[in-house]
């Protein structure tokens, strides 16, 4: 069967080539060797002419906020996908740029022998900058694939401004797409060509990287990124994380999910989030597992209510679940789909929320911090500095903390604008799932995206929702995730 056509499209008019060498997947989003409909289509397009098929996963350097945590979750994710491509009849070419500008013809040089190429349509950060540049100077058809989400990109026709809203509309068309599910190995008894080897002119000017090189220590050090953001030494990238903490979930957290996920203490999340930004794991597999754990069948579902509950008819714990992955995570790929230009924009707030905002900018703040203030977790809120010192060591924040730190920022920056700015860049730069629709979408709710006008009106905040660290440290269970990431005694965040 071919994949859903609703998630394939063209970037470019140019002739597909039944005189190519091979069909080039240009790996770039979803950097995993299952639940993937771009490699799945890569295969299908392999078939289709007879020829190899050649994959290729690159990374470059240039993007903002490149750092040793960011390329070495990437690079582990590399060495993973190595060993699951080894034995399996396509060509894997993994390649680390060393320099700024060193890869920027080898796309094309790859184009030039390819029947075609696929890769993976992602609605945020640089990456559709980056296929806008290219698409009219490879000499190749480029194909784009969505794997983003269980629901595809194209099939709202409209931006959901309230999750109410989204829910219900997910909820009357899921179980049509719960059909259309892909493959779990699209590699699976399926035969292809080999190619031989890649050419010389090629492998000499940009060799294969080296992945385990690259993974020792001081093994990043030549290559010109932010070394000052080191790798996380609690989350590790590539689909064999990704699997051990999804299993994990189902088998210790799942059964707590609904009461314990906004507890710091508890870690009661699945860890995942930045294995779903980087595309170590897709959303298709940790819904299809956690539905098969509750050994449901459609059959049970409920109709579209817009309601967090009694739709799926599984446990408590797990409709929790599915709500955060279907509802929470996908809203926001909606947002960033269809208004590339502004999603990350102070002026696409809800117009009520710029106004109040807007409003409220010159009220006076007890508190003003700078961003090297906050980056330094130098503010007077204990809970808060807990919070952006969890960021800063482990590349994630608790999604509930990560309200409260994005509030406060906010109570404590001179205008929302600024404190959009502050929030952007202190979680992009140290956030494995920043650079992603749903880590915009957490910081934009912060704001009053998804949300409602709340009374009553507040200084700072206006009609937009307050949060304190005290009455977080009341509702909360979080002594122990204080003294975690309590200052260390010589004042160093890492």
């Amino acid at each position: 069967m071919p994949i859903p056509r609703i998630r394939h499209s063209h970037a470019n008019d140019h002739a597909t080539r039944e005189q190519g060498d091979y069909v080039l997947y240009w790996m770039i989003a979803f950097r995993r060797p299952r639940y993937n409909f771009a490699l799945e289509h890569a295969v299908d397009r392999a078939k289709q002419f007879g020829k190899p098929l050649l994959i290729f996963e690159p990374l470059r350097v240039r993007y903002r906020w490149a750092s040793d945590r960011m390329h070495q979750f990437v690079i582990e994710g590399m060495r993973d996908n190595a060993e699951a491509f080894l034995n399996k009849p396509v060509t894997y070419f993994p390649y680390v740029e060393p320099t700024p500008g060193a890869g920027s013809m080898l796309l094309h040089a790859l184009a030039k022998k390819a029947c075609t190429v696929v890769t993976d349509e992602y609605p945020c950060f640089f990456l559709p900058h980056m296929i806008k540049a290219v698409k009219d100077r490879i000499p190749s058809r480029l194909e784009l694939v969505d794997s983003n989400g269980v629901m595809p990109l194209r099939q709202p026709e409209r931006t959901f401004t309230v999750a109410h809203s989204y829910r219900r509309w997910m909820q009357k068309n899921v179980l049509d797409v719960l059909l259309e599910m892909p493959k779990r190995d699209p590699l699976l008894r399926i035969k292809l060509p080999k190619l031989d080897r890649l050419p010389a002119s090629i492998t000499k000017r940009w060799p294969m990287a080296n992945l385990d090189s690259l993974l020792q220590t001081d093994g990043l050090k030549s290559i010109p990124i932010d070394h000052t953001v080191p790798p996380s030494d609690s989350i590790h990238g590539g689909v064999k994380d990704a699997d051990k903490r999804l299993n994990r979930f189902i088998k210790s957290n799942l059964a707590r999910y609904n009461d314990d996920r906004n507890h710091p203490n508890e870690q009661a999340t699945t860890g995942l989030s930045p294995h779903l930004h980087f595309g170590h794991i897709s959303a298709h597999e940790m819904v299809v597992r956690v539905l098969d754990h509750e050994q449901w069948t459609p059959d049970k579902a409920s109709p579209a209510n817009g309601k967090n509950h009694g739709f799926w008819n599984t446990s408590a714990p797990g409709e929790a679940f599915l709500d955060q992955v279907l509802t929470w995570r996908e809203i926001g790929f909606n947002r960033t789909f269809r208004e590339p230009d502004t999603y990350d924009k102070f002026e696409n707030l809800p117009p009520w929320a710029h106004e109040s905002l807007t409003k409220h900018q010159s009220d006076p703040r007890g508190e003003l911090y700078t961003l090297e203030e906050f980056e330094n977790a130098n503010t007077a809120d204990p809970i808060w500095n807990a919070a952006q010192r969890e960021i800063v060591r482990t590349g994630v924040m608790h999604n509930y903390m990560r309200m409260l730190w994005g509030k406060k920022i906010l109570h404590w920056s001179k205008s929302p604008a600024e404190a959009l700015r502050i929030m952007i860049e202190l979680n992009n730069k140290y956030g494995l799932d920043g650079r992603d629709p749903n880590s915009y979408n957490g910081i934009f709710w912060v704001l009053g995206r998804f949300d409602r006008a709340w009374g009553p009106e507040r200084p700072i905040f206006g009609k937009v929702r307050y949060m304190t660290s005290d009455s977080a440290k009341r509702k909360l269970r979080m002594d122990d995730y204080l003294k975690r990431f309590a200052a260390q005694p010589n004042g160093e965040l890492f």
